[in-house]
């Protein structure tokens, strides 16, 4: 679910981030505030259910205005609604916050039905999109220690939904960037970090295509940047922040450390001997790399894998391994 304030905030340095953001005791912390509880569709209505039971056990000062049918069907048409609800919109307006399920958008073939979710983003303007992904204790993951927080300018690019079709069979659809959007997104982000201990914000963008809509994105990221210079800022192109998520990166950070990792460039080694035609060399090789992996010797796997191990230790397990069998 998506919790937002529909009031806009801007700040231009490290402290007006911290009044703007950073939370204040106030005598008005018990007075009841309504909310806007849009439950969504699919399993929206069983999760908003157990969210207004637990609000009302803790007694809090919170009391609901619940709209259940946002995305139903237009009356004037009979098909999928393809607006927001006036006196929705106007709810969220007057209380300010809104508690929001998905609202499913479907697909037409013949009609350009634009998704209810990103109209309530375009008209109450909440250009930022913030996801905190980390793992916890008691539920299992493939990593361990992660705690990534993604925030997303909401508004613009391919999602302003400009689209038409130019002629018979070709369609155009526009990126728009601006100077406001990116700038206020930076500062938000820069923001966000600098109250909650954040060492690092990564620009990612696609600059060296769209050199001027993603360069006017990675120029106000820059300008901001400057504020904080206690908080690292690093650019990355999309393409190689997407490898990185299930791929090898280069490793400067490691570089003449003795601690890389070889499995990947092995494996692809053994790929490159399959299509050499040589499978009882690539099965040998993949069969090694694989075992040393699934012995789990710490002293053997490295770093990145939770060892001690260096590379030369790996690499000689995996040798040794071929020469046993």
């Amino acid at each position: 679910m998506l919790g937002f304030q529909a009031k806009r905030f801007r700040w231009s340095n490290a402290s007006q981030a911290r009044a703007l953001m950073t939370y204040v005791p106030s005598v008005d912390d018990a007075r009841p505030r309504t909310v806007t509880l849009i439950p969504g569709d699919g399993i929206g209505r069983e999760i908003s259910d157990a969210v207004v039971r637990v609000v009302d056990a803790m007694k809090a000062p919170i009391t609901w205005e619940r709209f259940d049918k946002v995305s139903g069907t237009d009356p004037r048409t009979g098909g999928p609604a393809s607006s927001v609800p006036a006196d929705v919109m106007e709810s969220i307006v007057r209380n300010g916050v809104c508690l929001k399920g998905t609202l499913f958008t479907p697909l037409s073939k013949t009609t350009a039905t634009e998704s209810l979710n990103v109209q309530l983003r375009k008209q109450l303007d909440t250009h930022v999109n913030l996801v905190h992904g980390f793992t916890t204790k008691g539920v299992p993951s493939r990593h361990e220690n992660i705690n990534v927080v993604v925030i997303r300018e909401n508004t613009e690019g391919e999602y302003s939904g400009l689209e038409h079709e130019v002629v018979p069979d070709v369609v155009e659809s526009l990126k728009v960037i601006s100077q406001e959007c990116s700038r206020r997104v930076a500062e938000y982000a820069f923001g966000y970090a600098f109250l909650n201990h954040r060492r690092k914000v990564t620009a990612i963008h696609k600059a060296n295509i769209m050199k001027l809509s993603d360069g006017l994105f990675l120029q106000e990221f820059r300008k901001v940047a400057k504020q904080y210079p206690q908080i690292k800022a690093e650019e990355m192109i999309i393409d190689n922040t997407c490898m990185q998520l299930g791929a090898r990166h280069v490793g400067k950070d490691i570089a003449g450390k003795g601690i890389a990792n070889p499995t990947a460039s092995l494996l692809a080694t053994a790929m490159m001997l399959r299509h050499l035609n040589l499978p009882d060399f690539s099965d040998r090789l993949s069969a090694a790399v694989l075992s040393t992996l699934e012995a789990n010797d710490k002293s053997v796997h490295t770093p990145d894998l939770g060892g001690s191990g260096t590379t030369r230790l790996f690499t000689d397990t995996v040798i040794q391994y071929m020469e046993d069998h």
